[in-house]
């Protein structure tokens, strides 16, 4: 990533890092639901290190969940020095984005279930019904601290 996307330590800000995450998760709910999908949430991310000028930074994304229309989809964030070919890959963060698959006219449409195929990916799926547990929970909580129904 270039200087422009810096902030005066020399890393790149966290909103550029997002920004990225949130173009691969969107590409691959698109490709899972068969057509267009939006951003509904940005349920989680972790910073986990700094991405410094200059390191390549590479993404990597799944779909963890997949309801009707609404899908979690997981991304890692790995860099590595653009200098340093033999270095490790360093997980720099992750995210949890959930998308909903939208038609022409912008209304939810139908998107394919998910079959887990193994235990990383029967975890996933686990991991993702628990937070959009959580997720449900604290909008039912804030809507009935609000008045609403």
């Amino acid at each position: 990533m270039s200087a422009r996307e810096a902030n005066l330590l020399g890393n790149i800000h966290g909103g550029e890092i997002v920004k990225l995450a949130d173009q691969t998760a969107g590409a691959v709910a698109q490709r899972h639901s068969g057509g267009p999908a939006v951003t509904a949430a940005l349920d989680e991310m972790a910073f986990l290190a700094p991405v410094h000028v200059g390191d390549i930074v590479r993404t990597f994304s799944q779909v963890n969940w997949a309801g009707t229309s609404s899908m979690e989809v997981g991304v890692r964030v790995e860099t590595q020095p653009w200098n340093d070919p033999s270095s490790a890959a360093l997980h720099v963060a992750s995210a949890y984005f959930v998308f909903v698959a939208i038609d022409a006219e912008g209304r939810p449409r139908l998107v394919p279930p998910l079959a887990p195929e193994d235990d990383t990916e029967r975890r996933r799926l686990r991991e993702a019904e628990i937070r959009r547990a959580h997720r449900l929970a604290r909008k039912q909580e804030i809507d009935a601290a609000r008045g609403r129904p």
